[in-house]
């Protein structure tokens, strides 16, 4: 051997670069990452939007809550007429309506949920400027939404409320519950 020459060992490690095959792998794996991270993106989207819903369905549920105790603290109803109409027995005599009801504003009374409801109850959002409170705001009906007042009794004084409220996201329904009590003593 002469100095200054290098001998090969036969190792060529480092010096051929990546074959087609290793290159076609490492862009599949690539790829999967990509769309899975795309998946994440629209799922997030999507709930976004459907928070908007549940917010709408969880205001119009305590609403209903509170038309119950406006009831029962203006003394608009007796405490028997705070009930379903047909409710548990099928004849409560109640003034609220059994079962899912489309959210409309309320009537004479006051309550919701009853047989003198009048129209269909509207959401304003800002036209196009932006501004909420101008000529060019938007009233979009609560499509797809419904309440349902359940009123059933726990005792002689004290009655259990439940609001259902069903809506509709651009993914699946979704069903908003509210859980209250109320008693015949202010």
């Amino acid at each position: 051997m002469h100095a200054g020459t290098k001998k090969d060992s036969g190792n060529t490690f480092g010096q051929d670069g990546f074959t087609l095959i290793e290159v076609t792998i490492a862009m599949i794996m690539l790829m999967v990452g990509v769309l899975a991270l795309a998946g994440g993106i629209a799922l997030g989207a999507r709930q976004i939007t459907g928070s908007q819903d549940q917010l709408l369905a969880s205001e119009r549920a305590a609403e209903a809550a509170e038309t119950v105790f406006k009831a029962r603290d203006s003394k608009v109803l007796t405490w028997a007429q705070i009930r379903n109409v047909n409710g548990a027995s099928g004849n409560d005599g109640g003034v609220f309506l059994d079962g899912p009801q489309p959210i409309k504003d309320p009537g004479n009374d006051g309550l919701i949920n009853t047989n003198d409801d009048g129209a269909l109850l509207t959401l304003v959002k800002p036209g196009p400027d932006g501004l909420l409170g101008t000529a060019d705001d938007i009233s979009v009906p609560y499509f797809g939404f419904t309440r349902e007042i359940e009123i059933r009794d726990i005792s002689a004084s004290l009655r259990q409320i439940r609001v259902i409220v069903r809506y509709h996201t651009s993914t699946a329904p979704g069903t908003y519950i509210l859980t209250t009590y109320v008693s015949q003593y202010a």
